[in-house]
C-alpha cells in the first residue's frame, strides 16, 4: 500500500480512517504504557484499587464523619468512592497526556503517524484502570448492600461524557506543553484545585440553585453528578447545571482537537529543539 504525505493547510480534525490505519500502534503505546506502569512493582494492578480506596477512607473520615457532609441516604465510602472513579480517570489522563508528546519525541521525531494518538492512548491506558476500579467498587457496593439505580442505563452517555471531557482537556495540555514545559509542572496544582471546585466528596446539591449554572462551566461537576446518579441514584438527574457541563465538555474537546491539530506541524522542530 503506498502512502502520499502531504502538508496540511489550515485546520484539520480526526481522520478516521487515518486513526483506523494505526490502530496497531494505538495498541502498542497502550499496551506499553500498562506494562511499564506495572513491570516493576511489587503489588501490580492492585495500585489502582489502594490510591482510590485509601483517598476514599481519608475523605470518609474527614468529609463524611467529622464534616457530615450529607450523602442522602448512601453509605459516605460508596458516595464518595463512585465520585473517585471518574476523578481518577480525568487526572490520570491529564497528568500523563501533557508529558505524552515530549516522552515520546524519539518516536515523533524519526517517523510519521497521527501524533493525535499519543494522548489517546494515554485515556486507553486510564480506561483499563477505571474498569478494575470500577469491579471493585461493585464488590463495594455489595458489601454495603448497595444496588444499582435503575437510571444506569444512562452509565454508557456519562462514561462517553467523561472520555470527551478527558481527551478535550489533554489534547489542550499536550500540545500547549511542547511549545511551554512549565505545563507539567502546574499540573498537581490545578487538579488539587479542579477536585474541589467538582462534586467528588459532596453532592452538587449543596450547590445554592442560582448558582448552579455558573458551577455548570466546570465540565467534570456534570460527569462526575451524572455518573453518580446514574450508578446509585444521588442528585436529580438531567439538569440546566448537566446540559451546561455537557456543552462546555462538547466545546474543550472540538477546540481540543483544533488546536492540537493546528499546532501539530511544529511539534517535531519544537521537540527537537526543547522547547521555549
Amino acid at each position: 500500500m503506498k502512502i502520499v504525505i502531504k502538508p496540511t493547510k489550515g485546520i484539520h480534525f480526526f481522520d478516521l480512517r487515518e486513526l483506523w490505519y494505526y490502530r496497531e500502534l494505538i495498541f502498542f503505546l497502550t499496551w506499553r504504557d500498562i506494562k511499564v506502569r506495572y513491570k516493576q512493582t511489587a503489588i501490580g494492578v492492585i495500585w489502582v484499587i489502594l490510591q482510590p480506596l485509601l483517598m476514599m477512607a481519608v475523605f470518609t473520615l474527614f468529609f463524611g464523619k467529622l464534616a457530615k457532609i450529607p450523602s442522602y441516604d448512601i453509605p459516605y465510602p460508596v458516595f464518595v468512592f463512585c465520585g473517585l472513579l471518574p476523578w481518577q480517570l480525568f487526572t490520570r489522563t491529564l497528568t500523563e497526556s501533557t508529558n505524552s508528546l515530549v516522552v515520546n519525541q524519539r518516536l515523533i521525531t524519526r517517523i510519521y503517524f497521527p501524533r493525535i494518538i499519543v494522548p489517546i492512548s494515554t485515556t486507553l491506558t486510564a480506561m483499563v484502570d477505571f474498569f478494575i476500579a470500577f469491579i471493585f467498587y461493585v464488590f463495594l457496593m455489595a458489601i454495603f448492600n448497595i444496588g444499582f439505580s435503575p437510571h444506569i442505563i444512562w452509565f454508557p452517555l456519562f462514561f462517553i461524557l467523561l472520555l470527551i471531557t478527558a481527551l478535550g482537556v489533554g489534547f489542550w495540555l499536550s500540545a500547549l506543553n511542547v511549545e511551554f514545559r512549565d505545563v507539567m509542572y502546574t499540573i498537581p496544582f490545578i487538579t488539587q484545585f479542579w477536585l474541589f471546585i467538582t462534586p467528588v466528596v459532596y453532592p452538587s446539591n449543596m450547590i445554592p440553585e442560582h448558582w448552579r449554572i455558573i458551577y455548570g462551566l466546570n465540565p467534570m461537576a456534570g460527569v462526575v453528578s451524572g455518573m453518580r446518579w446514574s450508578l446509585i441514584g444521588v442528585g436529580k438527574g438531567p439538569s440546566i447545571m448537566l446540559f451546561v457541563s455537557i456543552a462546555i465538555s462538547i466545546v474543550v474537546f472540538i477546540s481540543g482537537i483544533a488546536w492540537f491539530r493546528w499546532r501539530e506541524k511544529l511539534f517535531v522542530d519544537v521537540i527537537g529543539s526543547g522547547g521555549r
